[in-house]
């Protein structure tokens, strides 16, 4: 096959990929609004199968158990790892972590939402192999792609199985943020590849160095704003298992500071964002892809306000919550993007890909 005609399958096949890790990020933030993160017991079947069971009927009468035992099983095996690392606190913690020994009734919709949720990983995975596949055609003109695709591909492996450790430790508070971050990781690395593979060989005249620190701390602050985000949802995971599910109405109330400095960080968000906002204006052309980033930048953000709004007034309604977390990656693709795009080509300055 032509090389010219594979480089364009892999822009278009990570392209897509990238998409597909939106819509994954999605699910997950569904799944965990909706409390399906357990919805299927065992991993990578669900209740044994790779469909989920319609009725209760399906399943033996020793499931519960059954599923008990291959948690507890496995969450030894995993603190065992974590003690070859030192991490013996945490391996204690999870040893000592009660709740694996609650099994989960059967619940239809949980059980389906949290299959979709596989069903959509498993796809994006598929099409990171063809990206890699692809990614073979840069052989000779840019390797970085050829390894970062291989490493975006372990990273997913990885991946995958620390999702199966979130699903034996019940959802354990710091597995569940790392598994986020790690999703954050992998997205970043496909918008990296992407970003190479759009402007090989093109020259470029970099812009001014203070536009490029103050992309950054942009970017390092949304980064530290989700982070603040998934522990704002563990604390309050934390507080509606002390309510038993009751008096929703407090649980952000409860959560205390952790939810004040997530709500006050996103004042530094705004501030560097208008600030980058300023500086990009005056160096780009108000056509160019860097503005255009902004712009989407400042949507985005705008409607992560109103989100969370919603969510601190509203109760924490589930769809409120996939939403604000969706959002956040926009937000961070959006200024990741921009920063990598964050010079001028030499022949159209102020427009690119």
């Amino acid at each position: 096959m032509n090389i010219s005609i594979t480089k364009n399958r892999f822009q278009q096949v990570n392209f897509l990929t990238i998409a597909l890790l939106f819509v994954l990020i999605l699910a997950g933030g569904v799944v965990r609004s909706t409390g399906s993160g357990m919805g299927c017991p065992d991993w990578p079947k669900c209740f044994g199968g790779y469909i989920p069971p319609t009725s209760l009927a399906q399943l033996p009468k020793d499931y519960k158990q059954q599923y008990v035992d291959g948690r507890i099983q496995k969450n030894r095996q995993f603190a065992k790892t974590l003690d070859m690392f030192g991490l013996n606190a945490l391996a204690n913690r999870i040893r000592a972590d009660k709740s694996i020994l609650v099994a989960e009734d059967f619940n239809l919709s949980r059980s389906w939402t949290e299959y979709v949720n596989r069903l959509i990983g498993a796809i994006t995975g598929m099409f990171m192999i063809l990206s890699l596949i692809y990614a073979l055609s840069y052989s000779k003109s840019n390797g970085w792609i050829i390894f970062l695709s291989f490493f975006n591909l372990v990273l997913v492996g990885f991946q995958a199985w620390l999702g199966s450790i979130v699903v034996s430790t019940n959802l354990f508070a710091w597995i569940v943020t790392a598994h986020m971050m790690i999703a954050i990781g992998i997205l970043a690395i496909s918008i990296g590849t992407y970003y190479m593979a759009k402007v090989e060989g093109r020259p470029k005249i970099n812009t001014k160095p203070i536009i490029h620190v103050i992309a950054i701390i942009a970017l390092a602050v949304s980064i530290i704003q989700i982070v603040l985000g998934t522990e704002v949802r563990e604390t309050v995971d934390a507080v509606a298992s002390h309510f038993q599910g009751e008096y929703r109405g407090q649980w952000v109330t409860e959560a205390g500071n952790i939810f004040i400095t997530h709500r006050s960080t996103a004042m530094f968000v705004v501030i560097f964002n208008v600030l980058l906002y300023a500086l990009v204006r005056k160096e780009f052309n108000r056509h160019s892809l860097q503005q255009q980033l902004m712009s989407f930048t400042f949507l985005m953000i705008m409607l992560q306000i109103v989100s969370g709004i919603i969510l601190s007034y509203c109760a924490l309604p589930p769809y409120a919550q996939a939403i604000h977390l969706l959002l956040a990656t926009f937000i961070f693709g959006a200024q990741f993007y921009l920063l990598l795009n964050l010079y001028k080509p030499v022949s159209l300055q102020g427009v690119h890909v």
